[in-house]
């Protein structure tokens, strides 16, 4: 009786022991495997003229002017658009309930004719939206996805978990000038491996040089302000070898002090390759402020801030709040060349 209840202890021991150890054998595989396909980075396909952009407002809410405005962009350009009827919903300031917008935008990367996802406006609420979208199913479907401001969440967001590729350009209602256009095309209509992007020539005036020198490293980066509330986040990126590209709107060189500042000491420019800045537009201080006399300018914000960072940082670039805008790739390799005042693209962003 005694040696029946030792085997069946022994059985029992031997179970729970096999248990385990299919347990903790199986579950770092699951995790690598994951970690991998996060961290390749994925491109999206070219959009070609006919094909269907979805528009979005990931953000705050939009105007029926706005959504018509545009419609009327892209259809000139040879685009067809589609939309959601929940595109003009209102929550407060958003557009809409978070988990709305955000399936606002599965839906489009569901659509098969969908070929590029483009936000109507920023504003704000991007940040908001990212908990709630399923990266697996953006991994699976990889398309183009661009606007600025505070769209930059959503770039954030869709890189750290997926490695899309996405763009920092034009959303919906921007200036579709020729030069606008033309950088445009240029990076999401054209494989187009070893692209120079340089300012317009009357407007090389406002360009910069901090830092003279030359950098390679992948582009990331947007509006300041959005990228410092990026910082201690999953969504966050890692910016070593990286060229981070900065614009702002808006904010008093102080304030621009200010989130350099946190940059600086959270590590975030400790192995960048180059920091690139857009036009940072309204960032002066107000002329009728009492303290207007005493306060830096924005460039010897910058200049205090960038200048001893030991590598090439200019100032200018034509990106930002701006009518004429760079469409810059978020994770495409690129060189920067403070002497010849361009930014370079060093391979395609589209495939």
């Amino acid at each position: 009786m005694k040696t029946s209840k030792n085997m069946l202890f022994l059985i029992i021991l031997v179970l729970f022991l096999g248990g385990c150890k299919t347990y903790e054998v199986m579950k770092p595989i699951i995790n690598e495997s994951k970690l991998e396909s996060e961290n390749s980075k994925l491109k999206p396909g070219i959009l070609k003229k006919g094909d269907t952009i979805g528009l979005v407002a990931p953000g705050s809410y939009i105007s029926q002017n706005q959504l018509d405005e545009s419609i009327k962009n892209f259809e000139e350009l040879g685009y067809k658009v589609k939309y959601n009827n929940s595109i003009l919903d209102k929550h407060g300031y958003l557009a809409g309930f978070d988990k709305d917008r955000a399936q606002d935008i599965h839906s489009m990367f569901l659509d098969s004719n969908v070929k590029a996802v483009v936000a109507v406006r920023g504003g704000y609420g991007c940040a908001r939206l990212l908990p709630y979208l399923d990266y697996e199913l953006i991994r699976k479907n990889p398309k183009i996805v661009m606007g600025y401001s505070d769209i930059t969440s959503l770039l954030y967001g869709l890189y750290s978990k997926t490695g899309l590729v996405s763009f920092h350009g034009p959303v919906g209602t921007s200036t579709f000038n020729e030069y606008s256009v033309n950088h445009l095309n240029n990076t999401v209509a054209k494989i187009n491996g070893n692209y120079e992007m340089k300012n317009l020539p009357d407007e090389e005036d406002k360009i910069t040089v901090i830092k003279n020198g030359v950098a390679e490293g992948e582009l990331i980066g947007g509006n300041l302000s959005i990228v410092v509330s990026m910082i201690g986040t999953e969504y966050d990126i890692d910016t070593e070898n990286k060229i981070i590209f900065l614009e702002d709107i808006g904010e008093e060189p102080y304030r621009i002090d200010r989130m350099l500042t946190q940059m600086r000491q959270s590590g975030k420019f400790n192995k960048c390759s180059g920091v690139v800045l857009g036009i940072f537009r309204r960032c002066e201080i107000d002329q009728n402020d009492p303290e207007f006399e005493n306060s830096l300018t924005l460039k010897q914000v910058l200049q205090d801030r960038l200048g001893d960072l030991g590598i090439p940082v200019i100032y200018g670039m034509s990106f930002g709040h701006i009518t004429n805008k760079f469409t810059l790739p978020f994770g495409i390799n690129a060189k920067i060349d403070t002497y010849n005042k361009s930014l370079t693209l060093l391979e395609s962003p589209v495939q």
